[in-house]
């Protein structure tokens, strides 16, 4: 890994980056700099801000308003970073929004990626991208107890 770096973390749905910054400064490499992002749509009812917004179960597959959110964030994300080496991650919707960056031409500057308690919402992109990505240190977390995210659908997410 390099000595510098940034690492970009992303917070889940209803956080903001305030949120992710505790976390991001106990994971940061030394040396390196920390980027935490704020998604930019504000949830209606819970409050905070989300990269995507949808009414239905966590369990179901995205909308297709809900899969151009997921874009358009992806997007705004990777036009925010700095050069250099990444490594990239998140809870929830933060960390799949850190994953599909892989889609992207991004990917050849992502050292690593940081998945807390979350789930693909493109399963087939991200494995469409598969065979062109190097392999990188991963690590990845989620609990027996979710309430809102079952962890066999975590388990897929894990297993592409």
């Amino acid at each position: 890994m390099s000595d510098t770096g940034t690492l970009v973390m992303l917070h889940g749905m209803t956080g903001d980056s305030a949120k992710m910054q505790p976390l991001a400064e106990r994971l940061v490499p030394s040396g390196w700099q920390i980027l935490c992002p704020q998604a930019e749509a504000e949830h209606p009812t819970l409050g905070g801000f989300a990269w995507w917004l949808r009414s239905d179960s966590a369990t179901e597959p995205l909308s297709a308003e809900a899969q151009l959110q997921v874009v358009a964030s992806v997007q705004r994300v990777i036009s925010e970073l700095p050069a250099g080496p990444l490594i990239v991650g998140g809870f929830s919707q933060g960390g799949a929004i850190a994953s599909a960056m892989l889609e992207y031409e991004v990917q050849n500057r992502i050292a690593g990626l940081v998945l807390i308690g979350t789930k693909t919402t493109r399963p087939d992109e991200l494995t469409a991208a598969l065979p062109f990505l190097r392999p990188r240190e991963v690590v990845w977390m989620h609990g027996s107890r979710d309430h809102l995210l079952p962890l066999a659908q975590a388990e897929e997410h894990a297993e592409i």
